[in-house]
């Protein structure tokens, strides 16, 4: 604590994820000085003490490398971000650690946004293992969900989908619900013969409880050899995903002008069929000016563009940070994104 920057304007962004942490080192005219990787960040299960103690190797080791002890800003997008609040305290609590002048922390979804767009201006919509959706404007406006599950009106995500996906099957097996290929697919993933054991399994813990998210792919896959349940659950996720994008849109005042929907994470990332074209056709009759398109943009380079707007740097330096995480990357737009939608 107690650290302040010398030299030139710095930003240290921050983007970390539940299973990942990256970080980097960045000039006010947009130079990379150096970047580092740690481990996942969870406050909610370790502490914010603990989940800070882990920020800090991955964070003095770009600092060393950068030959710099502090900076002048730090741009921090964190999973588990997901109130005002919660940012709120979480800034109060890096600033204690005197790694930059200022700081500023959003929630990780703000990193996915900001890294797909040239300017800070659109929305974007990131369905990994939960779901959640953020816009921006350049006057600082913006639109969000508290995106913390049930309770705050959320579904979808890989989570969620996988916990729907095993209530159809285990209904269709024994009778109370609709025949699904779901109640054979799921179980044999694991290399069980039933629903039955499958339910035992995971109850007496014999599948470890994290595993379950990976019966999404699962779903999809079972949904694109045609079941009728499996496919209403994929056009349900879209529905999720264009009704939170449409209500961002029309909270900042963009629905009738050309605007950018980014689409992030590891669900809407894999280029499912059904779901790209079900999202972009509900798209093109709700919010007909909307954009989408799926980001490729390294979310660090978002947390990194953020910490430029707040130091008022030029486009020049905007584009030559993002210039270095897209080097020797192929088939990329100018804004870090693939239009497939």
């Amino acid at each position: 604590m107690g650290l302040t920057a010398t030299g030139p304007a710095t930003v240290l962004a921050v983007d970390a994820g539940n299973s990942k942490t990256d970080v980097a080192v960045v000039t006010a005219a947009g130079e990379v000085l150096a970047t580092a990787r740690g481990g996942g960040f969870r406050p909610p299960a370790v502490g914010v003490p603990a989940a800070l103690d882990a920020l800090a190797g991955p964070v003095a080791r770009a600092l060393a490398d950068a030959g710099v002890r502090a900076v002048s800003h730090v741009s921090a997008c964190l999973a588990n971000a997901d109130l005002p609040v919660e940012e709120e305290r979480l800034a109060a609590a890096l600033h204690a650690r005197g790694w930059g002048g200022s700081v500023e922390v959003r929630n990780d979804t703000f990193a996915i946004l900001r890294a797909g767009v040239a300017e800070p201006r659109g929305v974007a919509v990131v369905c990994g293992a939960g779901i959640n959706c953020v816009g921006m404007r350049p006057d600082g406006r913006t639109a969000r969900f508290p995106a913390i599950g049930r309770i705050s009106g959320d579904w979808g995500g890989g989570w969620g989908l996988a916990e729907e996906a095993l209530w159809h099957a285990a209904r269709a097996e024994d009778g109370r619900g609709e025949a699904t290929s779901l109640a054979r697919t799921l179980p044999a993933y694991f290399g069980l013969p039933t629903m039955y054991a499958l339910i035992e399994a995971l109850h007496l813990e014999h599948i470890e409880h994290h595993r379950r998210h990976e019966l999404a792919p699962v779903l999809f896959a079972t949904a694109a050899d045609g079941d009728r349940v499996a496919r209403s659950l994929v056009t349900r996720l879209a529905e999720e995903v264009t009704v939170m994008a449409t209500v961002a849109l029309t909270r900042l005042d963009l629905l009738a002008e050309e605007t950018p929907v980014l689409l992030g994470g590891g669900v809407l990332a894999a280029g499912h069929a059904q779901l790209d074209d079900t999202v972009r056709g509900l798209l093109a009759v709700r919010a007909p000016k909307a954009a989408p398109r799926v980001v490729t943009a390294s979310p660090v380079l978002g947390a990194a563009l953020l910490g430029l707007d707040r130091l008022g740097a030029g486009p020049g330096a905007r584009e030559r940070a993002r210039g270095h995480w897209e080097a020797g990357r192929s088939g990329s737009s100018p804004e870090g994104s693939r239009a497939t939608m």
